[in-house]
């Protein structure tokens, strides 16, 4: 039974899924934004294209290749750079290249008759998104109008084919429909089946949000998260790129002023405390960045130039942290495992079935381990469970 399962091809998991909104190499930063803000999806694909031949322009020879994919994740650590922070209009007109990760093989093609099974070693080599042809019923007439129409937006029509993206919660959900079909392992323990991962990203609660950038960084690559511990290494909360992905742009601001404990008041559910927002606004007038109160905060023709810093005296923002129409993670938390912990946690003790469903209904691709009082242990991210599946795999005998 469990060899059938493999025997499927990743063309059956891609069932019903919608093709990828696109994005030209050559865009801006501020195309890309515009994209996200109008797409449903938390993240765009980025392709180098050449859809004519060189010896003849009025030729269709549609060459396309995805070379990556960026989030709103993205454009706030890059407005948040130091170079950045001071001209944010000007970064947005940068190339949208800037914003994608030197990590290679993070983006891989992969046909639809290819197996599960290889679907599973790409993401193991460390593939975040498979991207996956669909059939497409566009006509070649069709098809060259969406690609005449704009040089920067790409159409969803590459290569004369459309295409999806299959993640690794694509792959889990495949698995835990027919998880029977591996038993005992699933009832095993996290701890028994060795999947904890104890180096794990973390900062402290009142440090500086502005020291987490590279950790949040390398927590988009991995597909994991930053904990905010205190200084008994108790996990308070957490940084995930997947809440700030469902945030706006306006995010850099509080980045960059706000202590780690705050940034997480602000990220939260129903838009960031006024309270907070005054804050923000202030500590950049006190760094002299008009530039992040325009673009992304306040109009500064409404800022009294000889006001104080105080916060009655503060205009309200004109920008708020959720767009309109996502859906807030962190509006998912109806639950808390702890006291003090708004993030996904597990103990080590718990079964590996009860950890994927964890982190498949609350659509995150990991689940923090802690001790009894509240300790970090580790983290379970997906890749440690598909890893697991492989080595099954591989002990059984079919």
């Amino acid at each position: 039974m469990a060899a059938r399962l493999l025997g499927h091809e990743v063309a059956d998991l891609c069932l019903g899924k919608p093709p990828l909104k696109s994005l030209s190499v050559s865009a801006t930063v501020g195309d890309a934004l515009s994209s996200l803000r109008k797409s449903e999806d938390n993240c765009i694909s980025i392709w180098n294209c050449d859809h004519y031949s060189n010896s003849n322009k009025n030729s269709l020879n549609d060459c396309c290749f995805c070379i990556g994919k960026i989030s709103m994740v993205d454009i706030i650590c890059y407005l948040c750079r130091e170079d950045n922070l001071s001209s944010p209009s000007l970064a947005l007109k940068s190339p949208v290249s800037s914003l994608l990760s030197k990590i290679p093989g993070l983006v891989r093609h992969l046909e639809p008759s290819s197996s599960v099974v290889e679907a599973i070693d790409l993401i193991l080599q460390g593939a975040q998104n498979l991207v996956i042809p669909i059939k497409s019923n566009t006509s070649g007439t069709s098809k060259r109008k969406l690609i005449q129409k704009s040089s920067t937006i790409c159409p969803t029509i590459h290569n004369g084919r459309e295409f999806c993206w299959l993640t690794q919660e694509d792959v889990m959900r495949f698995f835990l429909n027919s998880i029977g079909l591996f038993s005992p392992m699933p009832t095993l323990s996290i701890e028994n089946l060795g999947i904890i991962n104890p180096e794990i990203l973390a900062i402290r609660y009142h440090s500086p949000a502005s020291s987490a950038i590279e950790a949040i960084k390398e927590a988009l690559v991995n597909q994991t998260s930053v904990a905010v511990v205190d200084d008994e290494g108790i996990l308070i909360g957490e940084i995930s790129p997947f809440t700030l992905a469902c945030c706006d742009e306006s995010t850099a601001t509080a980045i960059t002023t706000l202590s780690t404990g705050d940034l997480m008041a602000y990220i939260d559910c129903g838009g960031p405390p006024e309270d907070i927002v005054r804050v923000v606004i202030a500590r950049l007038r006190e760094r002299n960045l008009q530039g992040m109160l325009e673009e992304f905060m306040i109009d500064s023709s409404i800022i009294p130039s000889n006001s104080s810093s105080s916060d009655e005296e503060l205009p309200s923002p004109k920008t708020t942290l959720s767009r309109s129409g996502k859906y807030s993670r962190s509006s998912s938390y109806s639950a808390r495992m702890v006291r003090r912990a708004e993030a996904i946690v597990c103990h080590p003790r718990s079964s590996l079935i009860a950890v994927m469903i964890q982190a498949i209904a609350h659509r995150v691709s990991y689940v923090w381990v802690i001790e009894d009082d509240g300790t970090v242990v580790g983290i379970v991210t997906f890749s440690n469970i598909l890893e697991a599946f492989r080595e099954h795999f591989e002990s059984m005998s079919f």
